[in-house]
């Protein structure tokens, strides 16, 4: 018989659109490469998702993005249920989400990161929290949610007015001017270096996902060196958060200086996706991608 796998996608968060994307497209993938599949859209009912995953699946297949999916909550139900699921497990879901404890891990392995502090909304319309340009961010929002960055000149800090809807507390960043780029991790090991570059000046969310405004070179024109380094420290934050299966490390080159930005436990697997693209580069095409994942399913 074949192995029975339910998809999780949907969920709440900001990024539920997304995740339906992601999710479609696995089970798709999955049921071609011959599995049984189930897909399940979350929602804040818990009792409906327990009564989902029984009879139990052989495994989960973990498409949810964001919050409660991506952040360690559904990894410790499926923890406690027994059920193998897909990408890392709670403890390194919960430290990579959590953007300013992972960037304390990364720093205490030596992985160069942008200076920071962490402040208060109320704080930040008070007064200017470091000098410009810098980043705002929310301290555990992916896909780029939330991301503004404050340049000399702009009249309107995003907190201003009604429109910050992510928390009271917020990660200010240094900017650093350069290039971006991105590198998948199966298993420690690094696959590629994609750079990305997009018209809109910056990969925010909509460059990602609704506009396909953003070009990916892979592999990237860097120096063998640089090209290198990207993909050593990409492995070291892997290794340092406690990852497993499939991550994607988000780096900044400015010269030839590199600073990891952060590192996505749960990254994208829709059509236009980072992952699916450099995995196809290295010979493994999204259907053998998605059923690699699978198989290497397991519980904390």
């Amino acid at each position: 018989m074949s192995k029975q796998v339910a998809v999780l996608m949907g969920g709440w968060s900001a990024e539920r659109e997304i995740s339906l994307v992601s999710g479609a497209a696995c089970a798709n993938a999955l049921t071609g490469a011959g599995y049984s599949v189930t897909t399940i859209d979350v929602q804040r009912d818990m009792g409906g998702l327990l009564t989902r995953l029984f009879p139990r699946p052989d495994a989960v297949f973990n498409a949810l993005h964001g919050r409660f999916g991506e952040d360690g909550c559904v990894q410790g139900l499926l923890d406690i249920l027994g059920i193998p699921y897909t990408h890392s497990g709670l403890l390194a879901s919960a430290l990579a989400m959590d953007k300013p404890m992972a960037k304390r891990l990364f720093e205490a392995a030596g992985i160069p990161v942008a200076e920071h502090v962490i402040t208060t909304v109320e704080a930040a319309r008070a007064e200017e929290p470091m000098a410009r340009p810098y980043v705002v961010k929310p301290v555990n929002e992916g896909s780029s949610v939330g991301i503004h960055i404050v340049r000399e000149g702009d009249n309107i800090p995003p907190f201003q007015g009604d429109g910050w809807a992510y928390g009271e507390e917020v990660m200010v960043e240094r900017f650093i001017p350069g290039r971006e780029l991105t590198v998948s991790v199966m298993a420690g090991d690094a696959v590629a270096v994609t750079e990305i570059t997009t018209e809109r000046g910056f990969y925010d969310y909509d460059a990602k996902y609704a506009d396909g405004g953003s070009i990916h070179v892979i592999p990237a024109d860097l120096t063998p060196e640089v090209y290198d380094r990207a993909l050593r420290l990409s492995e070291m934050a892997f290794a340092v958060v406690g990852c497993r299966g499939v991550a994607r490390a988000d780096l900044r080159l400015d010269g030839d200086d590199l600073y990891m930005l952060e590192i996505n436990t749960q990254p994208g697997m829709t059509p236009t996706s980072l992952v699916p693209e450099q995995a196809a580069h290295a010979g493994l095409s999204f259907p053998e991608l998605v059923a690699w994942m699978v198989e290497r399913a397991e519980c904390d």
